[in-house]
């Protein structure tokens, strides 16, 4: 049996490019084992008991996806409109509303999703709930400089709002600076709970992280895999040609 002789830019070729997707395949499947625990995380802090705004003030980022319970009044004349949502398949908008704390600090309260058709607020009157609330929801964190070249800028000057940047929301609204809560940092989303009248409809925040990786891992050593298989018939036929054919008969 001839021995193996590999040519120089075959495995020039081939060799580096077996090594990036086995490389390719581990970082996948070091993805996947951070996105289980990313999204186990999430998951846990979600069913974790209320908090409070002074805690969740304390360090924002850490309290993201957690529970809080606030109590204040809602400031329905200073209603924001995140536009471009949809529930069900239906479009419409979520009412972002502030909401002043006993304290008398306020924050930005995610009240939950309206159909096009009820944006005005004089269209849900029942939803306008006035006097001190107890509310419960899900920290958020800003999503300020979290637009791409496909995300449209926000309209401050016409209340259309893309993403969440709490700091310029605030700032439209006319709110006062919230420092001690580190308001400009975070916001609330509520949670189920269903509002007088029907909207707006809350409990819009989900966590649904799809976990592909191990599929991409896999994609990846099957293309290692067929490359490496090329490689050697490539060399075998060529260091074992096929016989020529027997001369014809005349």
């Amino acid at each position: 049996m001839a021995r193996f002789k590999p040519t120089f830019w075959a495995t020039v070729c081939v060799v580096p490019a077996i090594l990036l997707m086995l490389g390719l395949a581990t970082w996948q499947f070091q993805r996947m084992a951070w996105k289980g625990e990313l999204i186990e995380r999430l998951h846990t802090r979600m069913a974790e008991a209320p908090t409070d705004a002074a805690t969740v003030a304390a360090d924002p980022a850490a309290a993201e996806y957690r529970k809080v319970r606030l109590v204040g009044t809602f400031l329905h004349d200073k209603e924001l409109h995140l536009l471009a949502r949809s529930l069900n398949r239906n479009v419409g908008l979520q009412i972002v509303t502030p909401l002043r704390l006993q304290s008398g600090e306020v924050v930005l309260f995610n009240r939950g999703w309206v159909p096009e058709e009820r944006k005005d607020p004089a269209r849900r009157p029942e939803g306008q709930v006035s006097g001190t609330v107890t509310v419960e929801g899900v920290v958020r964190l800003t999503e300020a400089g979290v637009g791409g070249w496909f995300v449209p800028e926000n309209r401050p000057d016409r209340n259309v709002w893309l993403t969440v940047d709490v700091a310029a929301m605030r700032q439209a609204a006319g709110l006062p600076d919230a420092p001690g809560l580190k308001a400009d940092r975070w916001w609330v989303a509520a949670d189920a709970t269903p509002n007088p009248g029907g909207f707006p409809i809350g409990g819009q925040t989900r966590v649904n992280l799809p976990n592909d990786h191990l599929q991409y891992a896999i994609t990846w050593l099957l293309l290692a895999a067929t490359l490496a298989v090329i490689y050697v018939v490539y060399h075998w036929r060529r260091q074992n040609p096929a016989p020529p054919p027997p001369p014809e008969r005349g």
